[in-house]
C-alpha cells in the first residue's frame, strides 16, 4: 500500500521560478550579474573552512548588525533562508485552516503558494490600472477571515510602488488584527523623493501600540546573494517571537551570515551596484518607448512591458534569440536588467518582434489575476 499523503496536495500549484532554458543570455530571474566584492569573497572562502560546524542557530551577529542599522531592538529582527521562507513561517505563524492571504496580482508568485501550502486560502487583488497594488482594493477586500496581507512594493513583476504617505494612510486603515508584511526585496533600486521605508513606518506603528506591520528583505537583490539564501524580517516582538516558533533550525548557514555581514561593511560598493542597474534600467526602458512599446516607469532591477496574451509569443521569440525573459500569463513580460551587452541584445529582439511594436493590453486579462494562482 502507498503511503497516505495530504489529500489537497496534488491540487497545490508549486512555485514555478524563471526557468533557464539553453540560452546564452538569462533576464529572467531577477538576479543581480555584477561581480561581489573582494571583501565578501573572501568571508564566503574563510566561512567555508568552517562548515562542518553548525551555524549560529540564530545568527545573533548579523542580527545585532540589522537591528543598529535599522534603529531597532535585536528581539525586532529574524533572520531566516531567504525572504521566501520567512513569508512562509509569517503565513504558517498566522493562518489557520481556510483563513485568507490577501496580496496584490500580479505580484510574486510564492505568495498563492506559500498560502495554500499551509491550508490557507490565497485571495488575489488586481492591481491598479497603472500596475501598482491597489490600495484602497486590497483595504476593502480585507474580511473576517483575512490573517495576513502581503504588499510587494516595489511591486514585482511590475516595478510599480505606492508613494509612502498612500502607504501610511494604508496601514493605519488596516484592522489591528491583521498583518501586513511590506516585500522590500526591490528597495535599494527605488528612486523619488516620496520612497516609504517601511521599517521606519512600521516603527511610527509600534510607537501606537500597532504590532501588526512587518518588512521582509532581502540579501539576493542588491547585495546580490541570491545562491546562498538569506533574507530578514523585520516586526514587532509578538510577529518575530511567533516566527521563531515555526522556524527550522539552522535555516542561515554560515557561509551566508559572513557573507551577509561582509556585504554589509562594503555598502559603498553595493549602493555603487545599484546606482548602475538604475541607470542602465532606466536607458533600456528610454530604448523600448523610443521603439514605440509602452513601459511603466520601475523601480526594481527589472522592467515590465505589458503586451498581454501576446506575452507567451514574445518569450518564445526572445528565446530563438537566445534570450530568456519570463512571461506571467496574458499580462506582460518581465526582463531582468543585466549587462549593458545582454540588455542590448534584448532590445534588438524586442524591435524585431512582430510587424509592429505592441504597447499596453487591455485589462481584459483580469482572468490571470485568478487564474494563475488557481
Amino acid at each position: 500500500m502507498p503511503i497516505r499523503l495530504r489529500p489537497d496536495l496534488a491540487a497545490l500549484p508549486p512555485y514555478a521560478p524563471g526557468t533557464m532554458p539553453p540560452v546564452a543570455i538569462n533576464l529572467a530571474g531577477n538576479e543581480v550579474r555584477a561581480e561581489l566584492p573582494d571583501s565578501v569573497l573572501k568571508a564566503i572562502g574563510d566561512a567555508a573552512t568552517r562548515s562542518g560546524r553548525y551555524p549560529d542557530p540564530t545568527a545573533s551577529a548579523l542580527v545585532a548588525r540589522l537591528a543598529e542599522r535599522l534603529d531597532v531592538a535585536t528581539r525586532n529582527v529574524v533572520v531566516g533562508c531567504g525572504s521566501v521562507t520567512l513569508c512562509h513561517q509569517a503565513v504558517q505563524a498566522t493562518c489557520a485552516a481556510g483563513e485568507e492571504v490577501l496580496f496584490p496580482w500580479v505580484s510574486f508568485e510564492a505568495y498563492p503558494v506559500i498560502a495554500r501550502i499551509v491550508g490557507a486560502t490565497p485571495r488575489p487583488v488586481p492591481l491598479a490600472e497603472d500596475w501598482s497594488p491597489d490600495l484602497p482594493a486590497l483595504l476593502a477586500a480585507i474580511g473576517p477571515a483575512t490573517r495576513v496581507v502581503f504588499l510587494c512594493a516595489p511591486n514585482n513583476p511590475t516595478g510599480a510602488r505606492p508613494g509612502a504617505d498612500a502607504l501610511r494612510d494604508f496601514l493605519a486603515a488596516v484592522p489591528p488584527s491583521v498583518l501586513v508584511i511590506i516585500d522590500e526585496a526591490y528597495r535599494e533600486f527605488a528612486v523619488g523623493p516620496d520612497v516609504p521605508d517601511g521599517v521606519a513606518l512600521a516603527r511610527e506603528l509600534w510607537r501606537q501600540g500597532r504590532d501588526n506591520v512587518a518588512v521582509l528583505r532581502t540579501f539576493s537583490k542588491a547585495h546580490g546573494l541570491a545562491g546562498l539564501r538569506l533574507g530578514y524580517l523585520v516586526g514587532a516582538e509578538t510577529v518575530t517571537a511567533a516566527l521563531g516558533r515555526v522556524q527550522v533550525p539552522f535555516g542561515a548557514s554560515t557561509v551566508a551570515q559572513a557573507a551577509a555581514l561582509a556585504s554589509l561593511d562594503a555598502e559603498d560598493e553595493v549602493v555603487d551596484r545599484c546606482r548602475t542597474i538604475v541607470r542602465e534600467r532606466d536607458r533600456v526602458r528610454r530604448l523600448l518607448v523610443d521603439a514605440g512599446y509602452q513601459v511603466p516607469p520601475s523601480h526594481g532591477n527589472f522592467l515590465w512591458l505589458p503586451i498581454g496574451a501576446r506575452s507567451a509569443r514574445f518569450a518564445a521569440h526572445c528565446r530563438d534569440h537566445g534570450i530568456a525573459v519570463r512571461a506571467f500569463g496574458a499580462d506582460g513580460v518581465r526582463m531582468t536588467i543585466g549587462t549593458t551587452a545582454e540588455n542590448d541584445a534584448f532590445v534588438a529582439a524586442a524591435r524585431t518582434y512582430g510587424e509592429q511594436p505592441v504597447g499596453t493590453a487591455g485589462r481584459t486579462s483580469r482572468r490571470d489575476q485568478h487564474g494563475d494562482v488557481g
